[in-house]
Order: structure tokens, then C-alpha cells, then sequence
């Protein structure tokens, strides 16, 4: 099977959730994993921080760097690359995990969250793109993965929470101008989105524990990550992947083992017809 023994993944918003399942499930091939996240000190609305998910990493079976890291900061992130390269040697897959949201309409979203959601998503994941390029550029087959939706013009996805799309959409912007950028290059550059609610903490504090119940956990998304990354480069690139179709096409045919309460409907997610 193919395997991420050996390569380096910098994972924005590693401290939990699904930053954190990709980093375990990279972590059980051998891989290096750099958990780059704000949360240093432990928050009592918020489960872990980037020393208990390094911990768990290297419990794991990988190695693991974690670097207090705000997305938002050039002077951070560019520091947490150099930190991840000078430990690891190089760069070989970014993850672009980390993202805010704040679900309201117009009049009901404050400029500081407007801020914050384009700051975080797109801005960030630029900044992560650019500032891990010239690694990635060095390594023998590099992936870059956003955590983002396949792009749709239908007004429905904008109208209940215009400033939220836009702000995820930046992401996969990211992906559609990058990976034809980068094709030549040799520069992998994807999206990956799930078909149903992940149960996660930032879930919880949306919708509560019951809407979680209608979830997957988050090692379904994990586990089609880890088969995106671990495809050859040059020609898995500008695919904006769903987690349930990736893992279908590699075999798996019985996604009940993800369900958080087998049996109950699932919700699917924002953004998937």
C-alpha cells in the first residue's frame, strides 16, 4: 500500500479535528508531522492543544513539531516553515486545515468576523501556500491539500451566510488558479471536502451534540486524505475531491464504521449537491 513513511506534512490546525486525523493517520505510516495551530495553552471551550496532538503523533508512530502558529501572521507562519524544515530537513505535503466560521447573514455579521474568516481561510492559505513552496518545490512528490468545497455559483450556498462562502471559497480559488500554476512544476494541488457533517469540537459549538450524532468522525475525511497524498503528483492535481467518493474509488465499501451513531441518517454538509 502506498505510504507516507518519511515525508514531512505541515497541517495548519493540527491541535484537533480533522488537522489532527490526518496527522494520526500520517503518523501510522512513520511520516513527520508539524502541528502548526494557535492553541498552545490548553482553552476550556476547546478540546487540545499542539503538544497533546504531538503527543498523540508520535504515540502514534510518527515524529512530530509543534509550532504556536496564527495563520494570519506572516512573521509565524514563515518561522513555523523554517522551524519545520531545519527539523525535518524539508517540506513534502501541506495541509491547509485551519479556517474560521461564523454562520449569519449580512446584517448579523460583525466586520470582526468578516475580517477573521478571510484573514484565517484565504489569506492564510495563501500565505501557507507560498511561504511552504519552495520545500514542496524540492521534494520528489509534493501535495498540497485544502480543506475546502467544490466551487458552486448557486446562490443558495451564498445567501444564508454570504460572508462565510466567500471567505471558504477563497480557498478553493486557491486550488483552481495553484494547481495550473504549479502543473508544470510537478506540484500537486487539491481540494478535499466531506459529503456528510464531521463530528468535531467546532461542530459541538455549532449545532450541538445532536446534529454530531447525524455525523461521520473525522477520520473518514483522514483516511481519504491520505489517499490523495499519497498519489503521484503530476497527475492528481485541480480535482476538488469528496471524502466519501475518494474512499469508494479506492474500495472501501462500507463507510458505516465512520458513523458516529451507526444507523442514524447523516446530514450531509454545506456546499455538496
Amino acid at each position: 500500500m502506498a505510504s507516507l513513511s518519511g515525508k514531512t506534512l505541515f497541517i495548519t490546525g493540527a491541535s484537533r479535528g480533522i488537522g489532527l486525523a490526518i496527522g494520526l493517520r500520517a503518523a501510522r505510516d512513520g511520516a513527520n508531522v508539524v502541528v502548526a495551530a494557535k492553541s498552545s495553552v490548553p482553552n476550556p471551550k476547546l478540546p487540545g492543544t499542539i503538544h497533546t496532538a504531538a503527543a498523540e503523533i508520535e504515540r502514534a508512530g510518527g515524529r512530530a513539531l509543534a509550532v504556536p502558529c496564527d495563520i494570519r501572521d506572516e512573521a509565524q507562519v514563515r518561522a513555523a516553515v523554517a522551524a519545520a524544515a531545519e527539523r525535518f530537513g524539508g517540506i513534502d505535503v501541506l495541509v491547509n486545515n485551519a479556517s474560521a466560521i461564523h454562520l449569519s447573514g449580512t446584517l448579523e455579521t460583525p466586520m470582526k468576523r468578516y475580517d477573521l474568516m478571510h484573514q484565517v481561510n484565504a489569506r492564510g492559505t495563501f500565505l501557507c501556500t507560498q511561504a511552504c513552496l519552495p520545500w514542496l518545490l524540492r521534494a520528489p512528490n509534493p501535495h498540497v491539500l485544502m480543506l475546502s468545497p467544490p466551487l458552486s455559483m448557486q446562490p443558495r450556498w451564498f445567501a444564508p451566510h454570504v460572508a462565510y462562502t466567500m471567505a471558504k471559497y477563497g480557498m478553493s480559488l486557491c486550488v483552481l488558479g495553484m494547481s495550473e500554476e504549479l502543473r508544470d512544476r510537478g506540484v500537486a494541488v487539491n481540494a478535499l471536502w466531506p459529503r456528510t457533517v464531521i463530528a468535531t469540537a467546532a461542530l459541538n459549538l455549532l449545532g450541538g451534540d445532536e446534529t454530531a450524532r447525524h455525523g461521520r468522525t473525522p477520520e473518514v475525511v483522514a483516511d481519504a486524505a491520505h489517499a490523495i497524498l499519497t498519489r503521484p503528483a503530476r497527475s492528481c492535481t485541480g480535482n476538488f475531491f469528496i471524502d466519501e467518493a475518494v474512499l469508494r474509488g479506492e474500495g472501501v465499501t462500507d463507510l458505516g464504521r465512520y458513523a458516529v451513531e451507526p444507523g442514524q441518517e447523516l446530514l450531509p454538509d454545506f456546499f455538496v449537491e
